[in-house]
């Protein structure tokens, strides 16, 4: 009767568990054993004498899926912190693409610059300077604005057209290989590196050997190449930088050492005309003067016009000698050496005065033809009649 009962008990209650069939227990008084269910949360009691109470938790669907829910909740920091570190990664890829797209942006407005400065130079053009006067032209077209031979802002817009490109490419997402972009990011660093001293090397000349003269353009290139510069540094960050300062200390060495090897003959020519002692002489002129040249001569003297130069200035003499011998005795024309060149000699007070920015000069600088000085001085060339 017992059995019967908790045979019953264990079919009713166990219907919706999943179980295996194995020998759970006989009774030591009957020959016959019945196989009964095997439940994960069984507590055996024993009721009586060959008698057991089996007392069986059972374990709904639902609550299946809590203990499920729970097993989730307690992965979950994992979870979260896998998917916090996909977000910081995406972040910091947002945030160099935007540093790539503005090395493209600045390496651009580089390009067009230098661009424009190698057409000037390489068509002996003057350039437009709305800050400084002349002192553009003066400092593009000395010696230093060529490096070997070669125009100097040549190299400057193949180097931010280089910075330019690599930035379109590194600033496109998905675009390249891990291995692509490593190697362009390397040359990005060594490009905007080289930049960067080659502005201060040149920033220390335009103070050394062009005192109190102002270069828009040159002062632009230094901003483009500091900011390109200080960009990919914070791109790169400080772990990273560890890797390539070898190669940046060695880019910075090369450009010093051939910047100053090429500009070597032109310190050592200035050097030596400083130390170089030039008495003052009197500059003879061959050329006669025509008809036009005197009464061109006469009307300069008339609205006060005058002639700065120095003995030594050969264009000052080809000045005179398109005037002629009469018509430049005629010209008020001022001696800014009258004392000769010798080491420590400045100009004459009333050149520094006016502020010349070279020889020979009339209302500009350089050599002027007859027909530019009567326009500069606001006279028509047919109006003048030869006396």
């Amino acid at each position: 009767m017992a059995a019967t009962t908790m045979s019953n008990f264990l079919s009713i209650s166990s219907s919706s568990l999943p179980f295996r069939r194995t020998s759970f227990l006989s009774s030591p008084s009957r020959p016959h054993s019945f196989p009964l269910p095997s439940f994960p949360h069984v507590k055996k009691a024993v009721w009586g004498q060959g008698h057991v109470l089996v007392q069986v938790n059972c374990v709904s669907d639902r609550s299946k899926q809590t203990a499920e829910s729970e097993a989730e909740t307690a992965s979950s920091p994992s979870s979260l912190e896998s998917s916090s570190s996909s977000a910081i990664i995406d972040g910091d890829d947002d945030a160099g693409i935007t540093a790539y797209k503005w090395c493209a942006g600045l390496g651009g407005i580089g390009f067009l610059e230098t661009a424009y400065l190698t057409y000037l130079k390489l068509t002996n053009s003057d350039a437009f300077c709305p800050m400084g006067g002349g002192s553009c032209t003066t400092i593009l077209t000395s010696a230093y604005s060529s490096v070997f031979g070669i125009p100097l802002p040549l190299f400057g817009m193949l180097a931010y057209g280089l910075v330019m490109r690599l930035g379109l490419q590194l600033g496109a997402k998905k675009t390249t290989s891990d291995t692509e972009k490593t190697d362009a990011e390397i040359i990005l660093i060594g490009i905007t590196t080289s930049l960067a001293v080659a502005s201060a090397y040149f920033l220390y000349i335009l103070r050394t050997e062009f005192g109190g003269e102002l270069c828009l353009y040159c002062l632009a290139s230094a901003i483009l190449s500091f900011s390109l510069f200080f960009i990919t540094l914070k791109r790169f960050g400080s772990h990273e930088l560890q890797k390539t300062l070898g190669l940046q200390l060695f880019i910075a060495s090369s450009v010093v050492i051939a910047l100053t090897a090429s500009y070597s003959d032109v310190q050592s020519a200035s050097s030596s005309m400083t130390e170089t002692e030039i008495p003052y002489f009197e500059t003879e002129i061959t050329q006669e003067s025509s008809p036009l040249a005197i009464s061109l001569a006469k009307h300069l003297h008339l609205i006060g016009a005058k002639l700065y130069g120095a003995f030594w200035c050969s264009h000052c003499l080809d000045q005179k000698e398109m005037f002629g011998r009469e018509a430049a005795r005629m010209l008020d024309y001022v001696e800014c050496f009258q004392e000769g060149v010798s080491k420590g000699t400045k100009m004459a007070q009333v050149c520094s005065d006016v502020k010349l920015e070279g020889f020979p000069t009339w209302v500009l600088s350089g050599e002027k033809q007859l027909s530019e000085l009567a326009t500069l001085s606001g006279i028509k060339l047919e109006d003048i009649s030869p006396n």
